[in-house]
């Protein structure tokens, strides 16, 4: 009997990852990313950040190409295809599906000022009411900015996508996206349990840009002769899961139900907790989007805070201090060496965009109380690794504030994750014991398209492989030492604010 696999993609704004699994016992059995080298992301002015679509699509064709190299399995023996993707990204087509400019990514800042505008003209309280958030600087806001300043761009756009529905168009030649993706993008109201009209009618934008939205789970076309000459595999494989990084993140974690809470440290920092009740911050520093596992009986949100600077302040650090001559595992052992605090050198990971926790400043980053006689490159990188952590806390404490309970949290054995310093900072800190899993966002979209192919029967029998590697818990001595200089570190904060 042949065996069955599912394939899943993880488009991030760094790289793009594939991974197969087995669906019968849910090993993983074949991985691979692409480019060799971080994908550039473009800043036409400052505040700004793009990516061109067609890259991600030529990164998919060649890790996928890689997957099927390792001879592990076949184009025949997939079930299933899901897709997770960079959240919050803007992607126009025309009528030909032809990419009409670069995307807007996540970490662009442009738009910030008209979702501030539209917070105050719609009233706040209507819009935390109706969309759970301040329309701030996410997908609709930038779809405004191309209306207000690329008119004749804008007048050709025929369907708006996020950059997980670009990759499912390359697929299926279908143009559709999914109820949580339009959450991410404030077009969803939440009262209305619609699209959110009131929001698209004061930008003077028609409804009629935004695909057709399906569940997470869903059928979301088939793969075309085109794209299957392409990538190596079958034509008529189904696409059955699509969901944006962070919600991805969670279920990969399987992070599905009211209370849970999981956490990633990739190029930016997230903590992200299940909740069954449409709950929100008064000031949208935290953000409530529909959960992957939302249904109308069983209601389902994810909560997230998100740190822009976290992995890409630790990729910047290394290439101007250490280069290819120290390796991140070199530069951890380093960093182990220097005391909690890194005798009084601080460092404020903003320099990746506006941040939302900040109440869409940016303050950039910044190195504070650097000594010349005492410092070295090892107290530079201990310094960041807890300027990250301690960023991150600052958003956990407003979330905890909405009634999220952070007493574990799950994380994949990846990226910051990696170092022994970020994981002791991150339990001392936050005082939640961190469990550690050996899975990744390629996996978890895998495990989707086997819940949306109906190769699983539940969401439980899909983590049946699911292996927990570590669990960290906070240490009485070190939490008072971390506590006591994560104080410092928000005195520092506030001042530069």
């Amino acid at each position: 009997m042949r065996k069955k696999v599912l394939l899943g993609f993880d488009v991030g704004s760094s790289f793009v990852k594939g991974s197969v699994i087995d669906a019968d016992d849910g090993d993983l059995i074949a991985s691979a990313s692409a480019p060799d080298n971080e994908m550039a992301m473009y800043s036409p002015k400052p505040g700004m950040a793009e990516q061109k679509p067609e890259v991600w699509w030529e990164q998919i064709k060649s890790l996928t190409h890689q997957l099927l190299s390792s001879d592990t399995f076949s184009k025949d023996d997939v079930a299933g295809i899901g897709i997770s993707y960079q959240m919050h990204g803007l992607v126009a087509v025309d009528k030909d599906l032809k990419v009409l400019r670069p995307s807007i990514i996540w970490c662009d800042s442009r738009a910030a000022a008209i979702g501030r505008e539209a917070f105050h003209d719609l009233g706040e309280d209507f819009c935390l009411k109706t969309f759970l958030n301040s329309p701030g600087n996410f997908t609709a806001s930038k779809l405004k900015w191309v209306k207000e300043n690329e008119p004749e761009i804008y007048n050709e756009i025929w369907k708006i996508m996020l950059p997980g529905d670009f990759i499912g168009m390359k697929l299926t030649g279908e143009v559709c996206t999914t109820k949580s993706g339009l959450s991410e993008g404030i077009f969803w109201d939440y009262s209305e349990k619609d699209v959110a009209r009131s929001l698209l009618d004061h930008y003077g934008i028609s409804a009629d840009l935004l695909p057709k939205a399906y569940d997470s789970f869903d059928d979301h076309g088939s793969l075309t002769q085109s794209a299957a000459d392409e990538l190596g595999l079958k034509a008529g494989t189904p696409v059955t899961y699509r969901a944006g990084d962070q919600p991805n993140n969670a279920f990969s974690l399987n992070v599905i139900n009211p209370g849970e809470v999981a956490a990633t440290a990739g190029t930016s920092g997230v903590i992200y907790g299940v909740i069954d009740k449409p709950v929100t911050d008064a000031k949208s520093r935290v953000n409530t989007f529909i959960h992957v596992n939302h249904g109308a009986e069983k209601e389902r949100y994810g909560m997230l805070l998100c740190i822009n600077g976290t992995g890409i302040l630790n990729s910047w650090i290394k290439k101007q201090l250490a280069d290819d001559r120290l390796s991140y595992d070199e530069m951890n052992e380093l960093a182990a060496g220097i005391e909690i605090g890194s005798e009084g050198l601080s460092v404020l990971p903003f320099g990746n965009g506006t941040e939302r926790v900040l109440e869409d400043q940016n303050p950039g980053a910044q190195f504070g109380g650097i000594d010349f006689h005492r410092h070295t490159k090892a107290h530079m990188f201990r310094a960041a690794q807890e300027g990250i952590v301690f960023s991150l806390n600052y958003g956990l404490q407003i979330m905890e504030k909405t009634g999220i309970e952070c007493k574990t949290v799950k994380a994949g054995h990846a990226n910051m994750f990696l170092s022994p310093v970020f994981r002791e900072a991150f339990v001392n800190t936050t005082g939640a014991t961190l469990e550690l899993y050996d899975t990744d966002g390629a996996q978890g979209a895998a495990r989707g398209a086997g819940v949306g192919a109906g190769v699983y029967e539940s969401i439980d029998e899909a983590f049946q492989g699911l292996k927990l590697i570590e669990t960290v818990s906070p240490e009485k001595e070190k939490l008072s030492k971390y506590r006591k200089t994560y104080q410092e570190w928000v005195l520092t904060l506030q001042s530069k604010l």
